[in-house]
């Protein structure tokens, strides 16, 4: 079993990630995408240092070296920063639905990153889990009535989103180390909220963001969606990295819209189709190669 800690750790990212974006979701439709994501990273730089705090002394990880700061700011600026952003941009174009399809392709991307970059070899099974898991999560987020015809703009910003998230984890990777994820994480999302914030004042919408403030509901769902996203989520991928190659821990982390399936029906009263049915036993399949 602990051979497989960094398998097992990207699991648990997936299952966190999901209940994150259940309520991020729920949170965006009442007050913003951009308010979510300023909020959310700012409740995750607080958490995250109460944790390091208690474990390690430090509330901001000043024990950082130089080489550290860079490799996981830039990371933050990619994965946590860009990343998003090109993302929730391309719902707005073509939809979450195929947006998310699309998305499916970060495992290929960052095990192909890798191997170029970072010189990790992935072994034939390897290789056919990631294919198998990436198809089931074709096959659970399509359906039959997914056109290819897409407006080629949504195209280039969901593959932005899955190219920030690959960079972003490559970047990671090779800042990390033997560093404490925790405090990696922390320096990821101080990155990416400085961007945030920036962008922010640059389109001028910190009245929507004070006035966010106004909403417990909303609120809540942030705190919470921030909980298992940003902070034990993010957190979880950083020891998952160091501990399997990052292609891997990325296809596991991509199983978001597989098991999202089951609550979003119940939380959003969504119809749970037979194809979301079948790449849910198709994408297990696929990470059970990772087992054995």
């Amino acid at each position: 079993m602990f051979s497989h800690i960094g398998e097992i750790a990207g699991l648990m990212v997936a299952l966190c990630w999901t209940m994150s974006a259940l309520f991020f979701e729920k949170a965006g439709h009442k007050i913003g995408s951009l308010t979510v994501n300023v909020i959310r990273l700012s409740l995750a730089v607080v958490f995250l240092g109460i944790t390091t705090f208690f474990t390690r002394g430090f509330f901001f990880p000043t024990d950082a070296t130089h080489y550290q700061w860079f490799w996981l700011g830039l990371s933050g600026i990619i994965g946590f920063f860009l990343g998003d952003l090109f993302l929730f941009k391309s719902y707005m174009v073509i939809g979450s639905r195929t947006a998310q399809l699309i998305m499916s392709l970060c495992p290929m991307l960052t095990a192909l990153i890798g191997w170029f970059f970072l010189d990790e070899k992935l072994s034939l099974k390897s290789i056919l889990g990631i294919v198998i898991c990436v198809t089931g999560i074709i096959i659970a987020i399509s359906n039959r009535n997914l056109k290819l015809n897409i407006p080629f703009k949504g195209f280039l910003l969901a593959f932005g989103g899955a190219l920030g998230q690959a960079v972003g984890l490559i970047l990671s990777k090779k800042g990390i180390g033997n560093y404490d994820p925790v405090a990696a994480t922390q320096i990821r999302a101080l990155f990416g909220l400085v961007c945030f914030a920036l962008f922010i004042t640059f389109l001028g919408r910190w009245k929507q963001v004070s006035a966010a403030f106004t909403n417990k509901s909303a609120l809540k769902s942030v705190t919470v969606g921030t909980f298992f996203g940003p902070f034990v989520g993010v957190a979880l991928s950083m020891f998952a990295i160091q501990h399997t190659k990052t292609g891997i821990a990325s296809t596991l982390m991509a199983l978001v819209p597989v098991f999202i399936i089951w609550p979003s029906a119940v939380m959003f009263k969504e119809r749970i189709t037979i194809p979301q049915i079948i790449g849910a036993f198709v994408s297990i399949a696929g990470v059970s190669l990772f087992f054995l």
